[in-house]
């Protein structure tokens, strides 16, 4: 089974996580920006942050075999701290980037008119350097949040089918799979999917423009439900093919709009530090 995680926050996870994902068939990632779980007061604090996920943490998965790609993007939550609103000025600087494959996360935490704005600024720097949009759905309120999402998309000019539209469940599925855009799910432990429903959505919608993600980070999350998710598609009855689509070339065809993603040579065995025996090798001299 390989498997190309497409939201997953590796800056929270540590390097075990690295190994345990490469040995369960994860092959590439896709790491948005996001919030750090702590107000950040200014914009060079994200100088610092984008630069990590550029650099840095591919850095640090391929030791793993792991490919790893970024987003980058203001985020909603941060949207609506004035402090942080220079950091749109940032943008253009790093959505030049070889390793960016999108911009996001973008979109709705609180549906502010500061969340408004920042949203449609950063669908339009999608359209201008011909990058699709990793959207986040607000976790309250998330069918309003998904009808109110998919109006700024449509006023934005983007095409439907270089956004997908995130952090989905049963009851925004179908709005989403209507507009044309992609569907991203996350697998949860407590929260958001789990693999039991995810398969039963499959079941009703099928596989096309699916995405299935972890998006670990700081919080209780499990990088591996991606497996778990395919594992669960095995055993309801869905083809190796079909879980392979999901986990892989669903993905695959979604951020490769971006003309960006290069996955030659992947099977490349994790390193070790000869000097130092640490299991990550040192950038620099």
């Amino acid at each position: 089974m390989r498997i190309f995680d497409p939201h997953i926050h590796m800056t929270s996870r540590t390097t075990d996580d690295y190994e345990r994902m490469a040995a369960a068939g994860v092959r590439a990632v896709v790491e948005p920006a996001f919030w750090l779980g702590q107000p950040r007061t200014s914009a060079a604090s994200f100088t610092d942050y984008f630069d990590s996920l550029i650099g840095w943490e591919p850095f640090r998965a391929g030791q793993f075999g792991v490919r790893h790609f970024a987003t980058i993007a203001l985020n909603p939550k941060e949207a609506n701290d004035p402090r942080c609103r220079p950091v749109l000025d940032l943008l253009p600087r790093y959505l030049d980037k070889d390793a960016v494959v999108a911009v996001g996360e973008i979109g709705y935490d609180s549906m502010t008119p500061e969340e408004d704005e920042a949203f449609a600024a950063q669908l339009a720097l999608a359209v201008a350097y011909e990058l699709p949009a990793l959207v986040h759905t607000p976790h309250r309120d998330k069918a309003r949040g998904c009808e109110r999402t998919l109006a700024v998309v449509a006023e934005s000019g983007i095409d439907a089918g270089r956004v997908v539209v995130d952090h989905l469940n049963e009851v925004t599925v179908k709005l989403v799979r209507d507009s044309g855009c992609w569907l991203g799910f996350s697998i949860y432990p407590d929260t958001k999917m789990t693999p039991q429903r995810m398969v039963e959505l499959l079941r009703e919608y099928g596989t096309e423009r699916m995405l299935v993600n972890s998006a670990a980070d700081w919080g209780r999350s499990d990088p591996l439900l991606t497996r778990a998710t395919g594992e669960a598609m095995l055993a309801a009855g869905f083809s190796d093919d079909d879980v392979d689509k999901v986990l892989w070339r669903n993905p695959v065809e979604f951020y490769g709009q971006s003309g960006r993603l290069d996955l030659s040579d992947l099977d490349v065995a994790a390193a070790v530090d000869p000097q130092t025996g640490n299991s990550i090798l040192r950038g620099g001299s």
